[in-house]
């Protein structure tokens, strides 16, 4: 019987051609295949660390508009608010005024109203006394009549007669 595994010639050219073949095949397929993976794995892993730098630069540029917006929206509080106060103060003037040329228009019309009250109080007085003349005419003309004849009566009348004109009878 022979034997299996048996070291002679031919079995060390098959080892040695077998090894020499793979050889040759794993730097080909190394540079065939290996090496453009490893290229593509190194410009993939460039690019996630791109990618990485970008997106870091990027949330800190974010970071830095956060705060300007943030700032921003403060000074804009603070103007609002500002606003509001120069509204406020600016409605209390205007109210303040209202409220003078409201005071300002009652003393008028108060001013008004006594000046008409004096002048009724005068016409009533006025009155009062043309009253007053035409009832004390009336009585000096009861008097004057009682006491006076009919002869100085009709020469009271020629008198007057005679002032009056004959023109005025006329027309």
């Amino acid at each position: 019987m022979e034997r299996l595994f048996t070291l002679d010639a031919q079995f060390l050219f098959d080892a040695i051609v077998l090894a020499l073949s793979m050889l040759v095949l794993f730097k080909l397929l190394s540079y065939l295949l290996f090496n453009p993976v490893r290229d593509l794995l190194e410009k993939r892993k460039q690019r996630v660390a791109d990618d990485q730098e970008t997106a870091k630069r990027e949330r800190q540029v974010a970071t830095a508009f956060k705060e300007e917006y943030d700032q921003k929206l403060k000074e804009v509080d603070k103007e609002a608010e500002a606003i509001l106060t120069e509204a406020r103060k600016r409605a209390k003037q205007n109210e303040a005024k209202i409220v003078a040329e409201a005071k300002e228009e009652a003393a008028r019309i108060i001013a008004r109203a006594n000046a008409e009250i004096e002048l009724e109080k005068k016409r009533a007085l006025d009155d009062m006394k043309q009253e007053m003349i035409t009832i004390a005419s009336m009585m000096a003309e009861k008097v004057v009549a009682a006491s006076i004849d009919t002869n100085v009566q009709e020469s009271l009348i020629d008198e007057t007669l005679k002032e009056m004109g004959e023109g005025t009878w006329l027309s």
